[in-house]
């Protein structure tokens, strides 16, 4: 009996290639696995054409409508991630294809690094550090957080999980999210405000929302200037969620005090980014769960719903509504 040929077409940074979860579909399908980028949509294309089964293990390998199309034989997606927007979901399932993704496994890995970039911003580590460097002893205020307000955007299991490291540091907490419900303020304890609400009255505000077309640029000229005077914005998430342009605008101007982004419109950034000029803010190159534990958890999970959907029962399955 032939086996289905599973896919890795781009596995650049290292990410699944050498894990010893791959070794348990090696009995159940043809494993081919690819350690470098495609350097086209053709080589891309090439890779993938043989396919029955994918795991993306990077999202800089994009998948779109017309790139889906060319894959007839392709049945199913799994990503080592949470975020499923290098796929057009929508088109995947007009064709069938079922994607599935790893929601809630590095919620704790992701939330701890948000908390380090919360810290490291309102400390002014980056800065400070490059100030020494160049050989300048800059002795500038910092930002005292205990007692401050955190406004979390987007309470799913990161959010949540942020929201009590923000606490466990004597932080006020409150939120905010497309779909709050009673249940889930409840089990969280926190309350639910209106957007416009915990921009103002926040000294940090973390985003925690998946990226959607409703989520796109939730974060625009517009909310950044209602954000209040030397407040912190941290960005874990996705890096459309915010208008870049206005970020920087909001930086180089002096509202904001600082801004944390682990995430870019394109990845990895160019060495000319507008971010990298800017003085207050901290970067990490999309590395939030980019640890032996986060990994571990990723792939263990991607390999777990390639073994669920050969086995008749998909899981974790992302709806084309997102």
């Amino acid at each position: 009996m032939t086996r289905p040929i599973l896919i890795i077409p781009g596995d650049d940074p290292l990410m699944i290639a050498d894990s010893a979860h791959l070794d348990r579909l090696e009995k159940q399908v043809e494993l081919r696995v690819f350690r470098d980028r495609p350097t086209s949509i053709a080589e891309q294309l090439e890779r993938a054409r043989d396919a029955t089964l994918m795991i993306n293990s990077r999202g800089n390998t994009a998948w779109t409508g017309a790139s889906l199309a060319a894959l007839p034989r392709l049945q199913m997606i799994s990503t080592c991630s949470i975020g499923v927007d290098a796929i057009d979901v929508a088109a995947a399932a007009r064709q069938g294809i079922v994607v599935s993704n790893v929601p809630g496994r590095t919620a704790q890995v992701v939330a701890e690094h948000a908390l380090a970039l919360i810290l490291a911003t309102a400390r002014r580590l980056a800065f400070l550090t490059a100030e020494l460097k160049a050989g300048v002893w800059n002795s500038m205020d910092n930002v005292y957080l205990r007692g401050r307000t955190l406004g979390i955007i987007g309470t799913g299991a990161i959010g949540g999980e942020t929201l009590q490291l923000a606490r466990a540091i004597g932080m006020n907490v409150q939120a905010w999210t497309f779909h709050p419900t009673d249940e889930r303020a409840t089990e969280l304890d926190v309350a639910y405000v209106e957007l416009d609400q915990l921009l103002a009255t926040s000294d940090v505000v973390s985003l925690h929302v998946k990226l959607t077309e409703q989520s796109r640029h939730l974060i625009g000229a517009r909310e950044l200037a209602l954000m209040s005077p030397g407040s912190l914005l941290i960005n874990t998430a996705r890096g459309p969620i915010v208008d870049t342009s206005a970020l920087v605008a909001a930086l180089e101007s002096g509202h904001l005090g600082g801004a944390a982004v682990d995430v870019y419109d394109e990845e990895p950034i160019a060495a000319d980014h507008p971010l990298l000029a800017c003085r207050q803010v901290v970067l990490t190159p999309h590395s939030a769960d980019q640890n032996p534990t986060g990994r571990e958890l990723l792939n263990s999970g991607a390999v777990d719903n390639v073994l669920a959907f050969l086995a008749g029962k998909p899981q974790n399955v992302v709806s084309s509504s997102g």
